[in-house]
């Protein structure tokens, strides 16, 4: 026959009473669960430099973590245009503005045109008209300063013909003796300064004028001083050259200064 056994001894029963008081704890005491985000990271991690003690540090799997497509702003798409840079649109025009137009264009279209006849005398004009600028460009030189003002037709013109008068009167004044008068025709030139001296005297042609050439010279030096120039050539030039043609006469001894309309030496 077995033995029957021990009776249990005291530290089994105190034993027994400190587990089931273990368990009972771990039962009724009610756990945390941490948040999914708050979790602390699997992997290894270095930090360059610490947060202050006051902020929480986040986890950098939270902090590298980028932030949520509907967070970012979106990107505006480029607007495409047929238009070329610095082109405008078309203007539109009202039914009143294409009527006028259209009266306008029709009145154009009735007008009658100039024959063949009227357009040649219109350029016979004009062509007369640009000779009398050239001749009397060519009659009166002007040496014009930089930037020169423009002169007035008139105050040009009544300075010419005075020095005219004052020619034909110092003509008057020079002994005038009988001079082998030549056939051919002869030019010069003189040039004034602004005060009315002389400024230069050229011969262009000679020919046969010699006694001519040397008879006008000393009326030219018997008239000087001319007037100074008026206010507006003294602005705009600098010197006037006259040229003064020589064309044979008749042999009756008349003697004059005029002048050339139209035609040259």
């Amino acid at each position: 026959m077995f033995a029957p056994p021990p009776p249990p001894q005291p530290a089994f029963y105190l034993a027994c009473l400190l587990s089931i008081a273990l368990h009972l704890l771990v039962l009724f005491v009610p756990r945390h669960e941490p948040a999914a985000g708050q979790r602390p990271p699997s992997r290894l991690e270095a930090r360059l430099q610490p947060r202050p003690a006051s902020v929480p540090e986040a986890p950098a799997s939270i902090a590298a973590t980028p932030p949520p497509a509907a967070a970012r702003p979106a990107a505006r798409r480029p607007v495409l245009s047929s238009k070329r840079p610095g082109t405008t649109s078309a203007p539109t025009w009202s039914a009143a503005e294409k009527a006028e137009m259209n009266d306008f264009l029709d009145e154009l279209a009735r007008a009658p045109r100039p024959t063949l006849a009227q357009r040649s005398r219109a350029m016979a004009r004009e062509e007369g008209r640009r000779l009398a600028a050239q001749d009397e460009a060519e009659e009166a030189l002007l040496e014009l300063r930089p930037n020169a003002p423009p002169i007035h037709p008139f105050s040009l013109e009544s300075y010419l013909e005075g020095m005219i008068r004052r020619l034909n009167r110092s003509a008057g004044y020079v002994r005038n003796d009988k001079r082998a008068l030549g056939v051919q025709t002869a030019a010069i030139q003189f040039r004034l300064n602004p005060d009315g001296t002389l400024k230069s005297f050229v011969v262009l042609k000679a020919g046969d004028q010699g006694a001519e050439i040397a008879f006008i010279k000393a009326i030219i030096e018997r008239s000087l001083p001319f007037s100074p120039f008026p206010p507006d050539i003294d602005r705009a030039a600098r010197s006037l050259g006259i040229t003064i043609c020589i064309r044979p006469g008749s042999g009756d001894g008349d003697f004059g200064f005029s002048r050339m309309q139209g035609s040259r030496c």
